[in-house]
Parts: C-alpha cells; sequence; structure tokens
C-alpha cells in the first residue's frame, strides 16, 4: 500500500509553524537546506499568534537588569525544578535574540529615546534597590502576532517550502532507532503523503485543549507529544500544567498580565486588594501559580464577585484611559466584544483557566530529543528534536515566568536550527524507508476508516476535557485524581469504539478531530498519571493532601511511558555553563 503514496524528499521536515518552527526554519533555509514546514493551519494562525503581553530579555532600557538575575528569577520561578544549565543558555540568549527579531521587523513599542519598550512582569527580581525589572520587551499585547507575522514573511523570502493544512499522522522511526520523517495528511483532499527526512522537528505547541476552559486556540491537541509518545519516547514533567490567573470568568480568553504590568491589580468582593495577604512584596505580579491559589482562595472563603460568587475582579479604571487603549488594545477589544464593556471604565471579572504545558518531549539546550537508554544515561534520538511548547527543556520547570514562552519557542527553535546543520552535514545521505518503517502509521490512519455504528469523537471528547478540569485542576488531591485516572483508563478503552460517520475525503475535519482526540486521550493519561504520583506541592502542581515542597524526595523530573502507562524518573540538571548554580531555598514574593 506503501508503493502508492507519494513521497517527498527533505533535508529538515518541520511539523508545526509557530515562533519555534519559523525560527528555525529561517536559520535553515538562509543556508540553503531543503526545509518543509508542515501546519495544519495556515502558518500565521499558529498559536504564537495569540502571545500577548511580551518577551522577556535582560536589555536594561527601562530599569537596571542583568541576565543573571533573569537567569535567578527563571530558576526561582520553576521552584527549583527547571534545568539550570538549559536557563542560563536562554537568559543569555535573550538579548541577541531579541535585536534579531528587531532587525528582521519586529514593530516592538518604542520608549521616547527609540529603544525597545519593556514592561514588567510577574516574578521578576525587586534586586535593584527594592525597584522591579522591567524586562519583558513588548508590541503593545500584540507580540507574538508581530513575531509570528515577521518570521512568517522572512521563511517566504527565503523560499522554505510550505505544507499548508496538512496534519502530521505519525512519526518514521526505523528499527534502529532514528526518525526518518513522518505520514501527512493533506486535509484538502485526504490524500496521504510521505516526507522523509534527514532531521525532524516537533515545534507542534501545547494541549491546553485538553481542558474545558483554557486560553488556548482549537488547534492546541497535543500532537507533537502525541507523536513522540507513539514511537516509544516518553513525555517529560506532564503534572506541571499553568492555569492562568487572569482569563476571562466564564469563558476562558486571555486577559495578558500586562495588563497588572501597566499597573492593574486585583480586587475581591469586598474591594480588598488581596495579593498583599498572598506575596506581600510582589503583590499582583507574583508568580502566576501564586496568584492563580490566590483567586481560588478568595473564592473559597466567600470573598468572590457576582451574583454567583465564582470570580475576582481585575481593576485598570483607575489607570489613564490612553495608556490603557495605547498599550493594551487587545485587551480593549476582548472586553468590548466578549463582555460588552471598556475596561478603562469597568474591571474586568476574571478566574484562573488553562494556559500553557510546563512538561513535554525531553530534550537538551541543543533541541535534540533524549529518551531513556535501557538502564544506562540518556541518549540522544537521532534525527529527531523539538522546541517550544511541546518540548521539555525544562526552563520552566514546575512553574513557567511570564515573557519566557515566547523567549523558549524563538532561543530554542534557533539552536534547533544550528544542530540540525551540523547533522545535515555529518549525515547527507537519506536513510532507507522500508514497508515495516511505514506500516505503523499507515495502521492509525486506516483505524479511522472503520464503517458502521460506535460512539461519537465530540462527545468522548467532551467527556475528557470535563474530566481534567475536574479531577486535575489548580488544587489536587489523591481520591479526586485516582477517581480521575480510573475514568480516564476507561474512557480510553472506549475510544476503540468511537467511529466516524464522515468517511468522505476532501476536507474531512472529523477525520481530524478523531486523529487529534488519540492525541488529547494519551496527553491526558501521561498528565494525571505523573500528577497521582508527585506527591507534593511545588509550582503549578499543588497538593491539598501534600502541601509542602519535598526537596528531598521529589527533586527531579518525572518521565511517562505510554506503554504499560509507566512513571519513571531522573535528576535535575543543575551545573550552568559559567555560573554556580542556584540552591533551592523558599520561593516567597
Amino acid at each position: 500500500m506503501s508503493h502508492s503514496i507519494p513521497q517527498r524528499h527533505f533535508d529538515a521536515l518541520i511539523i508545526g509553524a509557530g515562533g519555534a518552527g519559523l525560527n528555525a526554519a529561517l536559520r535553515l533555509a538562509q543556508a540553503d537546506l531543503r526545509v518543509a514546514i508542515v501546519s495544519k493551519v495556515f502558518p500565521t494562525r499558529s498559536h504564537t499568534v495569540a502571545a500577548q503581553g511580551g518577551v522577556n530579555a535582560a536589555l536594561a532600557n527601562v530599569s537596571p537588569d542583568e541576565w543573571q538575575w533573569h537567569m535567578f528569577d527563571t530558576v526561582k520561578g520553576s521552584d527549583y525544578l527547571g534545568d539550570q544549565d538549559a536557563i542560563e543558555y536562554m537568559c543569555r540568549e535573550a538579548i541577541p535574540t531579541v535585536y534579531e527579531l528587531e532587525h528582521a521587523g519586529v514593530p516592538f513599542s518604542r520608549l521616547e529615546n527609540g529603544k525597545i519598550y519593556q514592561r514588567p512582569f510577574g516574578g521578576q527580581s525587586q534586586a535593584f534597590g527594592g525597584e522591579q525589572a522591567a524586562r519583558t520587551c513588548a508590541a503593545a499585547d500584540r507580540t507574538g502576532h508581530a513575531i509570528l507575522h515577521t518570521l512568517y514573511q522572512q521563511n517566504i523570502r527565503a523560499r522554505s517550502h510550505f505544507f499548508d493544512e496538512y496534519f502530521a499522522v505519525d512519526l518514521l522511526r526505523d528499527e534502529d532507532g532514528y526518525v526518518l520523517g513522518a505520514l501527512v495528511l493533506d486535509i484538502e483532499s485526504g490524500a496521504p503523503l510521505i516526507i522523509a527526512a534527514k532531521t525532524t522537528l516537533l515545534a507542534t505547541g501545547g494541549y491546553g485543549q485538553l481542558f474545558r476552559t483554557n486560553t488556548n486556540a482549537h488547534i492546541n491537541t497535543g500532537d507533537g507529544m502525541g507523536l513522540a509518545l507513539r514511537v516509544g519516547i516518553p513525555l517529560q514533567d506532564m503534572e506541571f500544567f499553568q492555569f492562568h490567573p487572569t482569563g476571562v470568568a466564564g469563558k476562558g480568553m486571555l486577559i495578558t498580565e500586562a495588563a497588572r504590568g501597566e499597573g492593574g491589580y486585583l480586587i475581591n468582593a469586598n474591594g480588598e486588594r488581596f495579593m498583599e495577604q498572598y506575596a506581600p512584596q510582589a503583590r499582583d505580579l507574583a508568580g502566576r501559580d501564586v496568584v492563580a491559589r490566590a483567586i481560588v482562595n478568595e473564592i473559597r472563603a466567600g470573598r468572590g464577585c457576582g451574583s454567583q460568587k465564582d470570580h475576582v475582579l481585575l481593576q485598570l479604571n483607575h489607570l489613564d484611559a490612553n495608556l490603557i487603549h495605547q498599550r493594551l488594545p487587545g485587551v480593549c477589544d476582548i472586553c468590548r466584544v466578549f463582555l460588552g464593556i471598556d475596561p478603562a471604565v469597568r474591571p474586568i471579572p476574571v478566574f484562573p483557566t488553562a494556559h500553557y504545558a510546563m512538561g513535554g518531549i525531553p530534550t537538551d539546550r541543543h533541541a535534540r530529543v533524549v529518551a531513556p537508554a535501557g538502564h544506562g544515561p540518556e541518549e540522544v534520538v537521532p534525527g529527531l528534536y523539538a522546541a517550544g511548547e511541546c518540548a521539555c527543556v525544562s526552563v520552566h520547570g514546575a512553574n513557567r515566568l511570564g515573557g519566557n514562552s515566547l523567549l523558549d519557542i524563538l532561543v530554542f527553535g534557533r539552536a534547533a536550527g544550528s544542530d540540525i546543520l551540523r547533522y545535515v552535514l555529518e549525515n547527507p545521505r537519506h536513510r532507507p524507508l522500508n514497508e515495516s518503517t511505514i506500516a505503523p502509521a499507515l495502521a492509525r490512519l486506516a483505524r479511522w476508516e472503520r464503517r458502521g455504528d460506535g460512539e461519537n469523537v465530540h462527545v468522548v471528547k467532551t467527556e475528557l476535557r470535563k474530566l481534567m478540569e475536574t479531577h486535575c485542576g489548580v488544587f489536587r488531591d489523591d481520591a479526586t485524581m485516582r477517581d480521575g485516572l480510573h475514568k480516564l483508563r476507561a474512557l480510553r478503552d472506549r475510544l476503540d469504539g468511537v467511529k466516524l460517520q464522515d468517511h468522505s475525503r476532501v476536507f474531512n475535519t472529523a477525520r481530524i478531530e478523531a486523529l487529534e482526540l488519540d492525541n488529547l486521550v494519551d496527553v491526558g493519561m501521561a498528565t494525571l498519571t505523573a500528577a497521582l504520583a508527585r506527591q507534593e506541592s511545588r509550582g503549578a502542581h499543588s497538593r491539598v493532601d501534600f502541601p509542602q515542597r519535598d526537596d528531598e524526595r521529589w527533586l527531579k523530573h518525572s518521565l511517562y511511558t505510554r506503554t504499560g502507562d509507566r512513571i519513571e524518573y531522573k535528576p535535575v540538571r543543575t551545573k550552568p555553563l559559567t555560573i554556580s548554580s542556584f540552591p533551592p531555598q523558599d520561593r516567597v514574593y
């Protein structure tokens, strides 16, 4: 059957056209490599476009700052689970990365002296005489939009080859462990295509659609993580999923941290600025996990706002209206469209909402995927890379700081491009693709061709998302998660009985949703299994039954393997490149 499927050959296959994928592709295309970029949506619809607040770099344009302080803040924000060699690399590379973007054409907001505008964000140092660092470089509150469009335009100029609206079905991994490309599906025609590549980069973003209320686009279904799991690669630190403190209450869409960076603050039903109790110094700009838990605690204590007492308010109307409209135009649009209010006049109802995956496909700082090899140390998976939210180089550890996500995708997308260049020079020939390598991917595609009555994809997906929100939310405990895992296993067993009623070829989005559901269920199992196993509270993983951080037993990364739902652990890397490491200490703001 595979002989009838057309094949295309490239030096590098990049799955995902967000910031990580496009930054890697640009480096490769400029070096005259043949680059294929597969995206299930038009590239400028990738989720990077939704990033609002900014990208962190210690430029010191507004306040004193150093990359070492950026590193310390990131390590502290990670609740000391971040790998410090990777964090140092990211924070040092942040400065040239932002200037590179500026030179590529990103229209950053400007200070009066012409330098890039920077705003304060959560978890940034107050080390300079009590002054909070303003580290987050912004293009109003549409920074991701500005970066993604610039990178796309530069890739068009560099003649990168785009496969727009193609879905990656499965990776092709041979018996020697090499990844040789992927089987993809043309959504428009329904025709499969084999893309053979010397190297493959997974840059597919996160999986916020696993939760019923989230800030993520509908495309964020954990596809890259599912691809990795199915070829035997484990996922790292999946118990750590960030709930952004300021989603629009009841709706989920994001009100950027930039609103608090510009001077906004949270109040409860009594009109109190309650963050002063939870984070006396940083207050509303504490770590996101701290703020999210504080909001939930206020509501549980009966101090929630509204007739249902189910949210708090984000107050901006004490600020100058022109400042709000100029620096937060996206927030103003969201409030106008979805709430019918002007945030310069009325406060915004907010509640924590599922936002960001700290865990993902384990990589080193060169974005090479690494996996356990027998009982020995980790080994690089030859030919496979991952960058961005689908990857876990572990610069975020147990909790990500605002402004570090755009930085992560840009720095490690570029690092992936550099190492792919080296790899292709050392491995100039394509390895042979045989029938046994392609067969598992074709079998997965054929599975959804089964006819007859069965369960509905949408019904199962709705149950899954509600289950994860109920059993793996901001606060967790053994009984709730154990019950959730039991239900999730039962739901996974039902997957085999799910059938498509529409078997047409052209633009069959039902088939794509079914393939996405496979990925979501696998990623959900990884998340709940790892969360139940970790018996401590650290960063975004908050256990009511284990309220303290336990460095003696749990200062380690989890690894979930799909076969047998197995959990293993590996140590945190603490030796940075040039400076002594930051040992764990109490995390207070």
